[in-house]
This record gives C-alpha cells, structure tokens and sequence, in this order.
C-alpha cells in the first residue's frame, strides 16, 4: 500500500493520504524537495520594461529582488543585505539605480555591487576584492516567452526541459499577443497584484485550478448573472480534455462556456467590443489560420505548471502563485495578463470580466476558497476519514476536462519528489549513525 498515494489501475482508483494536507513534517519535506528544487515562477518580462524597474517578490520561501539592471539585464538577488542580514529593499515595487539598506546604509547597485557604506576606514582596504559583500544572486533565472523563472538548485534542468509539453500551453497564452494590432508589444502583467490568503492547504489550490468538475455547482451565481447578459451555454459548452503533460504539470482544455476577451462575445461586453473581438479573430487567424486560431480564442484553458504556477485562460488570464505558511495556510498571488497594445475602452471591459470571476471578491475566487478551506476543515478528522478520492475518469480511455486525471499528473510527481527526498534524508542518517 502506498505511503502518500494509492492507485489501483484494475480498480480504476486513486487515492491521496489526507496527511499529506495537514502534517507539518510533511511540509517540511515539500520545502526541500519541491519548492527548493523544482523551477518557481517570479514574474513576467513585462513587469521590468525600464532599466532600474524592480519588485520585491516571495520565491519558494526566499525573499528577493525582480529587476532589470543598468545593463539591461534582468536580474534576482537575494533581499538580504551581507552585512547583517536586513531586507536591502523594503518597497514592493518602483525604480532606483541603487539598493540601499535602512539598517547601517550599506548600498548596492542594480547590479548587486555593493557602491558605498558608512565609515569604509573601519574596514580592510580589500574588503570586498572577492565580491563576497555584493547582493548574493539567484543563479538560475531563465525566460520561457516572458515567464520568468528561479531556481534555487544549481544542477536543475534548464527551463525548457522542465516545462516540457506544457510549453505548448504557455505559447497558446503567450500568441494571444497577436490578436492586437502591434503584437509585437507582446503580453503585459497589468499594475499592482492581488495578494490574499487562504485557510487551506497549497496543494488544494493547484487541484481546484484544474478542477472543471465543481465549475457548474460551485459557481452557479456567475452562470446566472452571465446568462442575463447574453451569455448561455451552447452545446459544447465545457467539452475538452484533461492533459497529463509529464512532470508533474497537467491542463485541462475545454470550450468556453463564459465570455473570451481574445474570442468570444456576449452582449454584456457592448457592441464596441463586439468589433474589437472580431478583430482580434481575424488577426489571429491571419497569423495562425482557422484551426489555431479557433483554439486559442474559443477554447479556455487551465493550466498547472508543477509545483505552484497557476495561469487560468478562461474569460480573463490570471497568473496565480501560492505558497504554504503552514500546512493549513497559503498566501496567494494573482496577476492579470493581456495585450500590452490593446484598446483602451476594451481593456476596461477586459478587467470587468477578469474581476467579476477571478478577482478576491468575485464570483468564483470567495467560492473556491470557501471550498477549500472546508475540506481543510475536514481533514480533522483524517485519522478516522483518511483518503480523499481523484479517480473521476480512470474509467474513461480519453479522460475528459471535468475528470480528474489532471489532478493525479501532480500527485504521482509529487509522490515521487517526496520518497526520493525522504530515502536521501534516511540515507544520511543512517551514514551519520555509522560515522558516529
């Protein structure tokens, strides 16, 4: 029997140790060999478009600064200042040509040099001759169509191969620049990120993300106001496909059953909007032809990037990280993603959509959350209740995007991350043992 997970291909079961949500060893071990590991998404190429830009950002537990330097290269340092340890930059975001901490003013370039300190006689005249007092850097930062990407193990992959068959799904999102006028503006990150927590386990908003299979029940609210705004559900409304994609990543692709900023209008959006989006389609399809072009404009699609990268194409983009706290407490955040050369009228029609569903006081995000965290809630009585069940559609020889075969791509790599970090840690242990 399987110690996290338990599939059963004949049985056409799956099951996941509810522990996995609530034990903080556990969680302990998801730091190590998940989160210090695997590649974890910073930000977008866009947030950066001047030299000095930078934002201050929460990578896998690790505080860090996002900037494109003097040189214009963009960089990650470490937000620790060498001297004592203090945050060098405490602001969220803005631009300087300087770092300069507030504890004994030592100050760094957007280079990460450290330019000047207080009292430099106090200190060796090669002081910093080996560039050891620099900001210390995040060596592995690499750019897969404008996501940007850290990692904190020096012998990961690169980028590419990580990502792998998701890659397809990130170019769907990232051609949708093309719709607009002057694509090669390319996408933006839109201003100022929500930033919200929830009372739940991390890995329960991965499965949510890509969890087509409560859409209807959950969200009937959202269905209803879309309905009295021209929106109804056709025939192959939600119809698709949920993707393993190896590594851990997963998607699940499906007709629209909402609105589509990029293709599909409703009369709710107004008939200015209606000559905005026929407009994108025909630009798309001269670009990509008819079958592409469909796809990334009436199709949605969720996608998990392994372990905690969520971007959600559906009647908006969202890009969405979280990260565990505590075993029962994530912190979230959510950017909106568009057409950087886009319409200024339609934009605002855009973010409407984007807000009413995905935003923290939407119509879905209270939903989902509420939802997540009653199953944390639940899980209190996981010694007695002890497995949850994700076997939706093993049954099925193409599983469809309201089955949950997305969902089990996580679990098994995840299951093997965790077995391999703990044989290494029991491994070392047992070393030690003899050495001792």
């Amino acid at each position: 029997m399987g110690k996290y997970i338990r599939e059963d291909k004949e049985k056409l079961s799956f099951k996941v140790n509810r522990q996995a949500f609530v034990n903080p060893e556990i969680l302990e071990t998801e730091r190590e060999a998940i989160f210090s590991k695997c590649w974890l998404y910073i930000g977008h190429e866009s947030e950066l478009p001047n030299k000095g830009d930078f934002h201050r950002r929460k990578v896998g537990g690790r505080n860090l600064i996002f900037t494109r330097s003097q040189d214009g290269e963009i960089r990650a340092f470490y937000n620790s200042c060498p001297h004592r340890g203090a945050l060098v930059t405490r602001e969220a975001c803005g631009n300087s040509k300087v770092f300069r901490c507030f504890y004994h003013a030592w100050s760094f370039n957007n280079q990460g040099e450290l330019v000047g300190m207080p009292d430099k006689a106090g200190f060796p005249n090669d002081h910093n001759c080996d560039g050891s007092k620099n900001l210390a850097t995040v060596k592995r930062l690499e750019n897969y169509r404008g996501f940007m990407f850290v990692n904190f193990d020096d012998n990961a992959i690169s980028l590419e191969d990580y990502l792998g068959n998701a890659k397809e799904y990130l170019d769907l999102v990232a051609d949708q620049a093309y719709a607009a006028e002057d694509p090669t503006l390319g996408m933006e990150v839109l201003t100022d990120p929500q930033q919200y927590s929830v009372r739940a386990n991390w890995k329960l908003l991965g499965e949510n993300s890509v969890d087509l299979y409560h859409g209807v029940p959950t969200h009937k609210t959202y269905f209803d106001i879309v309905a009295t705004r021209g929106g109804t559900m056709e025939k192959d409304s939600l119809i698709g496909e949920g993707k393993d994609l190896g590594g851990g990543h997963a998607v699940m692709e499906y007709y629209s059953a909402w609105p589509r900023p990029i293709g599909k209008w409703i009369e709710g959006y107004g008939e200015e909007a209606k000559e905005v989006i026929e407009g994108y389609n025909t630009r798309l399809e001269e670009k990509f032809g008819k079958e592409r072009a469909h796809r990334i404009a009436k199709k949605n699609r969720n996608i998990w990037i392994f372990p905690n990268l969520i971007i959600n194409d559906i009647m908006a983009i969202t890009i969405r990280t979280f990260y565990p706290i505590e075993p029962g407490y994530i912190e979230v955040t959510g950017y909106a993603l568009a057409p950087k050369a886009e319409n200024e009228n339609f934009r605002e029609v855009r973010n409407d959509s984007f807000l009413e569903f995905l935003g923290p006081s939407g119509f879905a995000t209270p939903d989902d959350n509420e939802a997540l965290e009653l199953c944390q809630e639940g899980f209190l009585n996981a010694k007695e209740v002890g497995w949850n069940d994700i076997s939706k559609g093993m049954n099925r020889e193409v599983p469809q995007a309201t089955d949950e075969a997305q969902m089990r791509a996580f679990w098994r790599r995840w299951n093997e991350l965790m077995l391999a970090e703990e044989a290494k840690q029991e491994g070392k242990e047992e070393a030690e043992g003899v050495n001792a």
